[in-house]
């Protein structure tokens, strides 16, 4: 993977990476244990990696506690109020118990209040999910488990048409960043990741 380009943004051991969203540290509530980040509760606050990213591809895994939220966050920065005011969401939910799954584009794998993921790309609470992110020319493509989630050119007439029936319609500077961190949510509920590496497109 190496030779691939790929890179370690957690090797299992340190977060020294990543960091509290308009922070130089991290939160104490964010720890490392059996190879895995794992928020523990409420107030570990949103995280995101030091260096940004423009072109990529990024894997990782998680699982999240019975009826938990989290997500992530392509594009972050520290220019709004908070993590998501100029970052998408891919989302994280305990999609049989959490109050948003009501709403089918906030179930997990999708991108957040715009594109709604297949049933067959979920997996229980407790279970491990495989996460697939590639961002290529603005061409934003989501695969969860194996299966394709959301596929997308951010800025293109898809986009718009998606963007204006959202949320995030009316918020200034969303997702008009050439480049931005690769952020991870703190929604107050206990989560965890492993395997998490990116790929560079030059």
């Amino acid at each position: 993977e190496k030779k691939e380009g790929w890179a370690l943004l957690f090797d299992g051991k340190s977060m020294d990476q990543w960091k509290n969203f308009k922070s130089d540290g991290i939160s104490d509530k964010w720890i490392v244990k059996d190879g895995s980040m794992i928020l523990t509760g409420k107030g570990g606050g949103d995280v995101m990696t030091k260096k940004t990213y423009k072109d990529f591809e990024l894997k990782l895994d998680w699982k999240i506690s019975e009826n938990g939220n989290s997500g992530i966050f392509i594009l972050a920065d520290e220019k709004g109020k908070r993590i998501y005011s100029h970052a998408p969401e891919i989302q994280i939910l305990d999609n049989e118990r959490h109050s948003d799954r009501k709403k089918p584009n906030h179930r997990s794998g999708s991108l957040y209040d715009m594109i709604t993921s297949p049933a067959e790309s979920h997996k229980v609470a407790g279970e491990w999910n495989s996460v697939k992110i590639s961002f290529v020319k603005r061409h934003l493509k989501v695969w969860q488990n194996g299966v394709l989630t959301a596929e997308v050119t951010v800025g293109g007439d898809k986009w718009k048409e998606l963007l204006g029936n959202s949320k995030f319609k009316t918020w200034p500077g969303f997702a008009t960043a050439e480049e931005g961190s690769i952020g991870l949510q703190d929604h107050g509920d206990m989560v965890s990741f492993k395997n998490l590496k990116i790929k560079e497109i030059k």
